[in-house]
């Protein structure tokens, strides 16, 4: 994931030996974590408590002066990863770079211009080293100016001394505003489309259903189908931050006095798009289901879905899969009897199995370990593809955080948890950094993204339309909606 072509040219040139930056598969090792750690072969050491081997808790000043490296030492990438991810259920982003900036500089003697220049190259690389996998894997901390600030003034101090390390910040710096321009434009896209977006109800009473444009007019292929969804899902869950998974659950910790900061941690803005992107395909999937005035065309319409999720499967798409499942799933669908009727449902019937609830949704989760599997050894980036179930994810990463305190009762930092958070958490980060390889389609992205689709009423409604009310609370609903909806009696 991180590109460190620059920084290893300067290490080899040096022949300074500095830690390698696997890609994050290789982050955690089968039992949630790296066991080699830096520390003493005793079980405590400055703070930090182990066993066998394993970090397991710390105060929060030593696990920040453990992320911090010196002359003889740099924090293993695990660490690194699991303490920025994990540290702002204690503290702001902003905080802990303070603290950070800080201890480089006073016990490192950045500040102090007659200082060991010697000691200083020893040790600028390592700083640089720190700062650039903070940039590049938690780039939205740095939408906070102070957090800015303080890259900017510890860099400067880094870069004082020599040419080479004023390259070296100003590419890390650069490749930093780079990513924050691009989510910038992203946000800017998402609102775009949220503000054009309208009830297709209010579409069909200006524009006679007979021209409607229906998905299949669209793209009459369901694998070319498949295959934008799934730039649609790569695209969304690449611009989600590792850390918006730990924002989406935070709470007050115990142990800090300022009331009013917490709130504000709550930045996971791409995540819920993400989530509000499930729930608009599943809608659209119902819409699309619920418009045909015919019988026969509901039918192939349905059958059209099922083989787009088949292929969605077949990608490792699981969140389009669920989704259109889902859709095919909500009541106004799953009441057109005699649509139903005209469907060969046996492909159908594979796909709901494999994504059958039950046993804490154990198919699901063996086809996903297999198609992670697949994907560690793929020769092809379409085999590299593996996109979670999100909200079985989410819902997992909950637990975790509900299941274990973050502090243990001495007050330490229960490490032992974000061991596991990370490790989830890091798993997801390989997913999301596949590139897609099917050609883009803008005309069927721009349907996808942009059709108006039915609110809840409106698809009931479409339904009892197409297939009339079966009971009393049927046919009382139906004239209610005729009314409220159409204005119709």
């Amino acid at each position: 994931m991180l590109n460190k072509q620059w920084f290893l040219m300067w290490v080899i040139r040096r022949k300074e030996s500095m830690p390698q930056t696997p890609p994050f598969s290789a982050m955690f090792d089968s039992s949630g974590y790296n066991r080699n750690l830096y520390h003493s072969a005793e079980d405590s050491c400055g703070g930090l408590y182990y066993h066998d081997n394993n970090l397991l808790s710390g105060s929060l000043e030593a696990l920040i002066q453990h992320l911090v490296p010196n002359v003889d030492y740099y924090p293993d990438r695990t660490y690194i990863f699991t303490f920025l991810l994990s540290s702002r259920l204690f503290m702001h982003p902003y905080e802990l770079m303070a603290k950070v900036c800080h201890l480089c500089v006073e016990h490192q003697r950045l500040s102090d211009p007659s200082g060991d220049k010697n000691q200083i190259r020893k040790i600028a690389p390592k700083i640089l080293q720190l700062l650039t996998e903070w940039t590049e894997t938690f780039p939205y901390d740095f939408r906070d100016e102070r957090m800015m600030r303080n890259l900017k003034d510890l860099a400067h101090r880094i870069a004082s001394g020599e040419e080479t390390y004023r390259k070296n910040v100003q590419q890390m710096i650069q490749c930093l505003i780079r990513k924050l321009a691009a989510l910038s434009q992203y946000e800017e896209v998402l609102a775009k489309i949220s503000s054009t977006s309208t009830d297709r109800l209010t579409v069909l009473k200006t524009k006679p259903q007979s021209i409607q444009r229906d998905i299949i007019t669209v793209c009459s292929d369901p694998y070319t189908l498949a295959q934008q969804l799934t730039h649609i899902e790569l695209e969304r869950l690449n611009y989600i931050g590792p850390e918006e998974f730990v924002q989406a659950f935070v709470q007050k910790d115990p142990l800090d006095n300022d009331k009013s900061c917490y709130s504000e941690r709550k930045k996971t803005r791409n995540l819920e798009a993400y989530v509000e992107w499930f729930n608009r395909l599943s809608y659209l999937v119902a819409t699309e289901i619920c418009m045909p005035v015919k019988k026969k065309h509901r039918a192939r319409m349905i059958e059209y879905f099922i083989d787009v999720a088949r292929e969605c499967f077949n990608i490792g798409n699981f969140n389009s899969l669920m989704a259109i499942i889902s859709g095919m799933n909500m009541s106004p669908v799953s009441r057109l009897k005699k649509t139903w009727a005209k469907v060969k449902t046996a492909k159908f019937d594979v796909l709901e199995h494999q994504m059958d609830p039950s046993s804490n949704f154990y198919n699901y989760r063996t086809a996903l370990r297999g198609a992670a599997q697949r994907s560690l050894t793929a020769h092809s980036s379409r085999e590299k593809i593996v996109i979670p179930f999100f909200s079985l994810l989410i819902k997992d990463i909950y637990f975790l955080n509900e299941g274990c305190a973050n502090r243990l009762p001495n007050g330490h930092v229960n490490f032992e948890k974000f061991w596991e958070l990370a490790k989830q958490v890091s798993e997801f980060m390989t997913w999301k950094q596949v590139e897609c390889p099917f050609e883009r389609d803008r005309k069927i992205l721009q349907y996808l993204l942009t059709v108006s689709v039915f609110s809840e009423d409106a698809l009931y409604l479409a339904s009892y339309e197409s297939e009339g009310p079966e009971n009393h609370i049927e046919k009382d609903r139906w004239k209610s909606l005729r009314s409220s909806l159409l204005g119709r009696v």
